[in-house]
């Protein structure tokens, strides 16, 4: 179980975008191996520039620190709890896809500081489909120009 929560800032008037999610993930033990990982926070964040309304530029990082430790095997390696940070580029594109919106984006990532876990780079390609953005609910104002 994954418990968390985030926050999204954006400026539309100059693109910029900020957003973070944090959280707590909670293991149930595997009833076939009777082990059980511990508990773990994981910080994720990215900043990003609006090039234009379907195109965006930026950064992405993330924290993981294992909090607890692992339950039922003999700790012959001690308390073995892992971690890793890690930051790098993003970039993303939003394009319409019949009456929804798409976007595709590539972020990667440069770990270090990793501790009872390996460590390297690793990609993430994600593709999804979601409705499209609504229409301005508010309508523009017109103005009574008398002479």
């Amino acid at each position: 179980m994954d418990f968390g929560g985030g926050y999204t800032y954006l400026n539309p008037t100059s693109g910029t975008e900020f957003s973070a999610v944090g959280g707590l993930t909670y293991n149930f033990r595997n009833p076939d191996t009777q082990y059980q990982s511990g508990i773990d926070f994981h910080l994720d964040w990215g900043v990003s520039q609006f090039l234009s309304k379907q195109v965006f530029v930026g950064f992405v990082g993330y924290a993981y620190q294992q909090v607890t430790d692992d339950f039922g095997q003999p700790a012959v390696l001690g308390s073995f709890r892992s971690r890793v940070l890690g930051v790098g580029p993003q970039i993303g594109y939003i394009f319409p896809i019949g009456s929804n919106q798409a976007f595709l984006g590539l972020k990667g990532y440069g770990e270090f500081d990793a501790a009872n876990r390996p460590s390297g780079w690793n990609t993430w390609l994600t593709f999804s489909i979601s409705e499209a953005a609504p229409a301005s609910a508010v309508a523009p104002t017109r103005h009574k120009v008398s002479k």
